[in-house]
């Protein structure tokens, strides 16, 4: 398991890269179209970057007010509060501030920077429909990603893909309002890098969650030695339990089960791999703890 936190790091270190590279080009098109020295350049990625760090150190309580969690001490939930304090002394994790979302949908989240900083929440439809074992499944599997870091991962991969949308669209502004004859292939550039650059850097955030909800699964498994108490809480989700009442698709990728209405490119562009492919590793785990 502490390979795989190692791993997680490397990617966030590699995410960053990429996307650094990625937010350079766009910071050159949008230079160039305005018709700027190139140094100008560096002081727009350093710009993009300041907005990262401050959307990094932000987000963690943006999440949190945008799927309105309310904060909760153990007199106002004892169970939830219980099985969430009994994971963490387990895990060797610090207490994570408990918040309880009031939606009928069976769902839950974690975020922070580090379990230190961690919060996780908890809709009330899951707190009404599951008992003490799903419950305690799905709780670890929270408490998974804030073992294996993938609540920093989620912050850093949010940050740098709405930073990545804003630059775009500026170029896209740009573009449309350029008519410099001999500018034509910097507006062409900038015109694909715009459209192309969102797409990309949403199925790079697609695909390090889909692994990041597998490695959660596996994580709270060994935690609670029952892979079926987090297998049933599946199954009762199903595919359509999860679907929150007010719904937010820069946080999905945050929720245990996907808590958006399916579209016709659901399977491709979601965030989370599928509930049964979920519960057939689950049920393959069953031997090994």
């Amino acid at each position: 398991m502490y390979s795989e936190i190692s791993a997680n790091k490397r990617k966030t270190v590699f995410m960053m890269f990429f996307f650094i590279v990625l937010i350079s080009g766009l910071a050159w098109a949008i230079t160039s179209l305005l018709q700027l020295d190139q140094y100008v350049t560096y002081y727009v990625v350093i710009g993009a970057l300041v907005y990262v760090l401050v959307s990094y150190y932000s987000s963690s309580k943006m999440m949190l007010s945008i799927n309105g969690a309310k904060p909760i001490s153990k007199k106002d939930n004892p169970r939830v509060y219980r099985i969430v304090e009994n994971l963490a002394i387990t895990e060797g994790l610090p207490m994570p501030k408990v918040y309880v979302i009031n939606d009928p949908a069976l769902n839950a989240f974690a975020t922070g920077h580090n379990p230190n900083s961690a919060s996780v929440a908890v809709t009330t439809g899951l707190l009404e429909v599951l008992n003490d074992a799903e419950l305690e499944g799905v709780m670890a599997h929270e408490m998974g990603h804030v073992k294996n870091y993938d609540i920093r991962v989620s912050l850093v991969a949010f940050a740098l893909v709405a930073v990545i949308g804003i630059m775009s669209d500026i170029i896209l502004r740009l573009s449309w309002f350029a008519d410099d004859e001999d500018n034509q292939f910097t507006i062409l550039f900038g015109l694909i890098g715009a459209l192309l650059a969102p797409l990309v850097a949403g199925l790079i955030q697609l695909a390090v969650s889909r692994k990041r909800e597998y490695l959660a699964d596996a994580t709270g498994a060994l935690t609670t030695r029952y892979p079926q108490g987090l297998a049933s809480a599946l199954k009762k989700i199903g595919s359509d339990g999860g679907i929150m009442k007010k719904q937010n698709s820069s946080t999905a990728h945050l929720f245990f089960a996907n808590p958006l209405k399916k579209g016709s490119l659901s399977g491709l562009f979601s965030t989370h791999p599928p509930i049964e492919e979920r519960i057939k590793r689950l049920n393959n785990m069953e031997d090994a703890v």
